[in-house]
């Protein structure tokens, strides 16, 4: 099974390079941290609404994905560039955050009208916030491998 995970993992690696996969993992861990704080906060303590719980969980979870993303997946060091780096990564966080909100808020309106239990309005909710994550995660992909953590490109000399 070892040999099989990394025969897979050096596949992906040459196929769409090492920062691709390293972005992949970093966003797999940030889902994680905000399924479970979005899960804890209106799921099982039911401190707050599914948006506020949405919001809480995504600030807190923006933070670790901003530095695993800059210093382990795209091998980023030193000061971070306030407007190269921190303010394109908060705005496409609350860019992705505002797509969630939306979701999330549909999707319990629509929970609430089926009078649906509260576990199944829960996992109803995690799901709308991953899968508005989901679409956005391309996008922020793209953004920074071409324009904030990525190595520019240099054009192919012509012959």
């Amino acid at each position: 099974m070892r040999s099989l995970v990394l025969h897979l993992n050096d596949a992906i690696t040459a196929r769409f390079g090492p920062a691709s996969v390293k972005y992949a993992v970093t966003s797999v861990i940030s889902v994680l941290i905000t399924q479970a704080i979005l899960f804890l906060l209106f799921g099982v303590m039911r401190v707050f609404s599914a948006v506020t719980s949405n919001v809480v969980a995504t600030a807190v979870a923006a933070i670790p994905s901003y530095y695993l993303n800059r210093r382990w997946a795209w091998g980023k060091s030193g000061r971070s560039h306030l407007l190269k780096e921190v303010i394109p990564f908060w705005a496409l966080a609350f860019i992705g955050l505002w797509v969630s909100i939306e979701t999330v808020a549909w999707t319990q309106a629509r929970a609430s009208a089926a009078h649906v239990g509260h576990l199944t309005d829960a996992v109803l909710i995690n799901l709308a916030s991953l899968v508005a994550f989901g679409v956005v995660w391309v996008g922020k992909y793209v953004i920074f491998s071409r324009f904030m953590f990525g190595t520019p490109r240099v054009p192919d000399p012509v012959a």
